[in-house]
């Protein structure tokens, strides 16, 4: 028996506010226990007005297909703030049918370009000029006419808001409207608030703050890059129970006074005077005195204006104190065990008037004494003054920090100690990944890898989460994207910033070096940085299968390579302009944070890798005439790669590790070439002693490399390396995330750098993405994108007994585990969901005679079809558990193609 399970829309369960008016529906399959090779060979899908199906708008009628992801009510436009239900059911390949799938829905928000009632509203500037640190609070009082049936808040804000409503907090999610392209983009929230109304008074308040429109940008302390006043747009739609509706809307009904909130900023924390609260505000008992004022409209567009598009951040977990500490100088530290991103909520005693102060930290110095001279300029400091009254909670609003250790300051006997607890926050990604190994030290690679994209994942993917920087990298974004979508769902995550990438890209395809775009006019067009445009927009492709992401963002990859193809001063070469090169590359000169790979060399490689994704890509999309005109682009660009970089003799000109990993993974040479390559690449390990000299640029490949042309030994051997420079050198240093620089603490505790060197920095987190596709083994195969058809074929190695990887898709859960007895055989066990298959590659398989699946013969066992046996063992599988068992001959598994 076949079930429905897992139903999404736009990724999303129930999503609430979504932008599409042809939203794409997913849903995954669940077999009887046991039940191998089940497919879906057709479904049906209703779409209602209600949840019990009796108003029917729309159905497909019985689609023969096994498609069950990103499908499309085709015919079905979704109207503005309104919500509809669906449900599916679907065939088996024998023909029996499921029960309906249980309803579920999707709601639209206000979509783009529907008319706004709302006034942007804003503190008089008499009250706060334009350059006040304090923050308003703005309200408003209304009287409903009769019980309400449904409520929705559509929102938005100049800078960042929370509302209430009757007193109580609106939403679960913060830091909205998010960070855009303010100038092109502005999100839009949509809040279900039915059961936060009454009929009769009510009462509705907001909270503004800077944020990323008007407080502090990057390293140069830029303020106001977007705007010089904050401002409030929302609408209250009301459905009364008699069926009657009504609009609240900010106009200028609205007032305004100063928050506790004195100041407010990304990077330098929050300073709140308790004092200044006025107590009961959002609520109808309130009475505003001579400090609240009519509020000013405001004129701004609205042509921005969209529904939000990513997940939004919320509270993930809390963390207690694991340890209070007096440090040498006497200082009071708080170790939360864990570099993290949040805040801390805590509770004080005291005196009305007096003081206290967090600041926050990533490390301890070498003599144990707090540190933050690498934080810049960024405070990270939360000052809070007490108004007096029994045990005051506090938590801030609009501001954020990297930290591990909490230094308490001022009246720190008010503090109460039991009441501390860390607030982590970050994009609400679903977890799609997990990965474990005997070796512990990987173990806790692996979760310094998962940290590193929770801290950076908070709605832009930032370099770093901690001091004044904190910006959207593309380079760091494209190096990683591979891992990412690993460990997270992160399709939703990275539409909205390509949307930002693509509207902050020049009109000669130009990318700017961070998204959203806040630093110089002449910061553009590094190669590698400028390639995310088209790497990442196809990984995503290959790993989730919807290929509406290769659609909205092929301008934008074709703007990039065109832009690549004006650059070179010779054809089909870029050896022009500025690039950040192999960026931290070991190899670099003293004092020089570039590697020394030629530029040029790099700024080829990754031009002829984008050309040729953008041809997959065209190819995808049916894009003839473009598929055909990048294909002969792709040849001539490879031509001219070894023509200029490849001797007569078959040798690179620039014989560096990052040099061969591009030119090897990016397949740019010939045979005779690229043999002679990799040998010189092993050459290179073996002179440096094993160790890494990559950048940026060459340390996410490298692995890749090594394990594709025969080096899986040598793949390990750099993985598990513990002194410098290593993966596991920071984590036999204390390490919970990745840093920015390899010896980031040096072996007698002093440090690299003040001015850069980042403690969560995600970038050399990267290899996580060979954990999972050759450690484990799980991967994507591209002519069925999204996991519909996938590899399994781990390669055992480095002394691990076991590996084992789990891979929730959009079919379902894919697991793969083995381990080694001492006996000498090998038992993997592999998970393929219902409605895919996969091509298991067994490592080191003799032949099938000597294979036994579930305990029986491998060529009798149900759901299998060998493909190869011999010289290695293949087999199709499909969906099912399978359990392989056989002696390991302690060959690498079957090469992949």
């Amino acid at each position: 028996m076949i079930q429905v399970t897992s139903v999404q829309c736009e990724y999303q369960h129930n999503p609430i506010g979504i932008g599409e008016r042809q939203p794409l529906l997913s849903w995954k399959l669940e077999a009887t226990s046991g039940q191998r090779k089940v497919n879906q060979s057709a479904y049906e899908l209703e779409v209602a007005s209600d949840a019990g199906f009796h108003d029917i708008m729309w159905q497909s009628g019985i689609i023969y297909t096994e498609q069950s992801t990103f499908v499309e009510a085709a015919g079905l436009i979704s109207e503005s703030c309104k919500r509809y239900y669906w449900r599916v059911r679907v065939w088996d390949g024998d023909g029996v049918v499921s029960d309906w799938s249980p309803a579920a829905f999707w709601e639209t928000g206000k979509l783009k370009g529907e008319t706004w009632s709302g006034q942007w509203i804003s503190a008089p500037l008499a009250q706060l000029p334009a350059d006040a640190e304090q923050v308003p609070l703005l309200r408003k009082t209304f009287t409903l006419r009769g019980q309400v049936k449904q409520a929705r808040i559509y929102a938005t804000a100049l800078g960042l808001y929370e509302l209430e409503l009757n007193g109580k907090r609106v939403g679960d999610t913060y830091f909205a409207p998010g960070w855009t392209s303010y100038n092109n983009v502005l999100q839009t929230q949509t809040y279900d608030v039915t059961d936060h109304l009454t009929a009769g008074n009510n009462a509705i308040g907001a909270w503004l703050g800077n944020g990323w429109y008007k407080g502090n940008l990057a390293w140069s302390h830029q303020k106001e890059i977007y705007g010089n006043r904050l401002a409030l747009l929302a609408e209250l739609h009301v459905q009364y129970e008699d069926g009657g509706e009504e609009v609240i809307a900010t106009d200028g009904s609205w007032t305004s006074a100063p928050g506790p909130i004195r100041m407010s900023e990304i990077y330098h924390g929050e300073t709140y005077d308790a004092s200044l609260e006025h107590p009961g505000w959002s609520t109808t008992a309130f009475s505003e005195s001579s400090a609240w004022q009519s509020v000013e409209a405001i004129s701004q567009t609205y042509e921005v204006l969209t529904p939000q598009i990513n997940v939004p951040v919320r509270k993930k977990e809390t963390l207690k104190p694991v340890e209070w500490l007096t440090t040498p100088r006497g200082e009071t530290v708080i170790d939360f065990g864990q570099n993290m991103v949040g805040w801390v909520k805590f509770s004080v005693r005291g005196t009305a008037g007096d003081e206290v102060s967090l600041k926050h930290a990533e490390v301890l110095d070498a003599e144990g004494n707090f540190y933050t001279d690498n934080l810049r300029s960024a405070k990270q400091n939360i000052r809070y003054t007490l108004k007096g009254e029994s045990i005051e909670t506090f938590e801030p609003r609009f501001t954020f920090q990297g930290f591990r250790f909490v230094k308490l300051e001022g009246a720190v006997s008010a503090f109460e100690r039991d009441a501390f607890e860390a607030v982590v926050i970050h994009s609400d990604m679903e977890e799609t990944g997990k990965f474990s190994c005997s070796n512990p030290l990987i173990n806790q690679l692996q979760s310094n890898i998962r940290w590193g994209l929770k801290g950076n994942f908070v709605d832009v993917p930032t370099d770093c989460p901690q001091r004044d920087e904190r910006l959207g990298w593309t380079g760091d974004a494209q190096m990683f994207i591979g891992t990412a979508v690993y460990l997270n769902n992160v399709a939703p995550f990275f539409a909205k910033w390509l949307g930002d990438l693509a509207a902050d890209q020049r009109s000669d395809g130009a990318v700017p070096f961070v998204v959203p775009h806040v630093l110089a006019d002449d910061s553009y067009g590094s190669a590698a940085w400028g390639d995310a445009a088209v790497i990442i927009p196809w990984t995503l492709y290959a790993s989730y299968g919807d290929k509406r992401i290769l659609e909205r963002q092929y301008d934008s990859m074709k703007g990039w390579v065109s832009y690549v193809e004006a650059q070179g001063d010779q054809p089909y070469l870029w050896n022009t302009g500025f690039h950040f090169g192999d960026w931290l590359g070991l190899d670099a000169k003293s004092g020089d944070y570039i590697g020394a790979t030629d530029r040029d060399i790099i700024a080829s490689a990754f031009y002829a890798y984008s050309v040729k994704l953008v041809r997959k890509s065209a190819e995808v999309l049916g894009r003839e005439e473009d598929a055909a005109h990048y294909a002969e682009l792709e040849r001539q660009v490879a031509d001219a790669f070894r023509k200029e970089f490849v001797t007569p003799g078959g040798r690179l000109s620039s014989s560096t590790q990052t040099g061969h990993v591009l030119a090897l993974m990016f397949e740019l040479l010939d045979e005779p070439s690229e043999r002679r390559s990799a040998l010189r690449l092993k050459e290179l390990l073996e002179a440096s002693k094993h160790h890494l000299t990559t950048g940026f640029v060459g340390t996410p490949y490298i692995s890749h490399v090594l394990s594709k042309h025969g080096m899986l030994d040598e793949a390990f051997t750099l993985l598990l390396q513990q002194d410098y420079p290593s993966w596991l050198y920071p984590v036999t240093k204390g390490a919970t995330t990745i840093w920015e620089h390899w010896d980031g603490i040096k072996e007698d505790g002093s440090f690299w750098s003040a001015d850069m060197n980042s403690f969560n920095h995600y970038a050399y987190g990267a290899v996580g993405d060979w954990l999972y596709r050759t450690v484990a083994g799980i991967q994507p195969e591209e002519s069925a994108p999204g996991y519909k058809r996938f590899v399994v074929a781990p390669q055992p190695g480095g002394g691990l007994t076991f590996a084992e990887g789990e891979l929730e898709t959009m079919y379902g859960r894919i697991r793969s585990a083995w381990k080694l007895g001492e006996n000498g055989v090998i038992e993997l066990e592999v998970t393929v969901p219902p409605n895919t298959s996969a091509e298991i590659r067994l490592p080191g398989a003799a032949g099938s005679d000597v294979v036994a699946e579930s305990g029986q013969p491998l060529e009798s066992s149900a759901g299998l079809t060998l493909l190869k046996s011999g010289d290695g063992v293949i087999v199709e599988a499909g969906s099912g558990t399978y359990k392989f068992a056989y002696d390991f001959n302690g060959q690498p598994a079957v090469a992949i193609s």
